[in-house]
C-alpha cells in the first residue's frame, strides 16, 4: 500500500466547490494490497481479538475457510488509507469522518489475498458551519472473488 499524500491520490478536490462537483462521481479503484498474516496479527494485538480463525494458521487451515482470515474490522479500517489513494481533499480547514450508515462483510478475506477499494461519491450537500457532507459507497474487492469483502456507506464532513 502506498503512503498517501495529496500528490499520490488519483484525484484532488480543492475547496468546497470542487468537493460539491464530485457528487455522483466514480472515484475508481486503488492498487491491490496483499493482506499478510503479520498485518492480521498486529490488528489482533491492537484490538485484543485473537480468535484462532485469524491468528492460528495451522488450525484455521482445517476451519471453514481453509486458511486464516482477516478480521472484518481490519478490512473496514483499511478503507481509510485506501480512500486517501483515491481522493485528496485540499483547501479546507478541517475534514472529519462523520461515521457510517451501513457496513456489511459479504465474504471473508483470506490471508494472502489481495484487496482494493472502489469508491463512489453518492451525494454532497451543504451543512451548517460552512461545510459539506459527502456520502460515499466504498466497496472492498477481493482479487478473483465473486463477492466483495466489505461494502460500507460512509459520511465525511469538510469545512471551509
Amino acid at each position: 500500500m502506498t503512503t498517501s499524500s495529496p500528490s499520490s491520490a488519483l484525484r484532488t478536490a480543492t475547496g468546497l466547490d470542487e468537493i460539491k462537483a464530485l457528487a455522483g462521481a466514480d472515484l475508481g479503484r486503488t492498487d491491490w494490497l496483499e493482506i499478510t498474516q503479520e498485518r492480521v496479527n498486529t490488528f489482533a494485538d491492537a484490538t485484543g481479538d485473537h480468535q484462532w480463525i485469524h491468528v492460528d494458521p495451522e488450525r484455521a487451515a482445517t476451519g471453514p475457510f481453509g486458511a486464516p482470515i482477516a478480521h472484518g474490522y481490519l478490512t473496514l479500517s483499511l478503507v481509510i488509507p485506501l480512500f486517501n489513494d483515491l481522493l485528496a481533499i485540499e483547501g479546507v480547514s478541517m475534514s472529519i469522518n462523520y461515521g457510517l450508515d451501513k457496513v456489511r462483510f459479504p465474504s471473508p478475506v483470506k490471508v494472502g489475498a489481495k484487496i482494493r477499494l472502489h469508491g463512489v461519491v453518492d451525494s454532497v450537500a451543504d451543512v451548517k458551519g460552512n461545510g459539506v457532507e459527502m456520502r460515499l459507497t466504498f466497496t472492498v474487492e477481493v482479487e478473483g472473488a465473486e463477492k466483495p469483502a466489505c461494502v460500507a456507506s460512509a459520511i465525511y464532513r469538510h469545512y471551509a
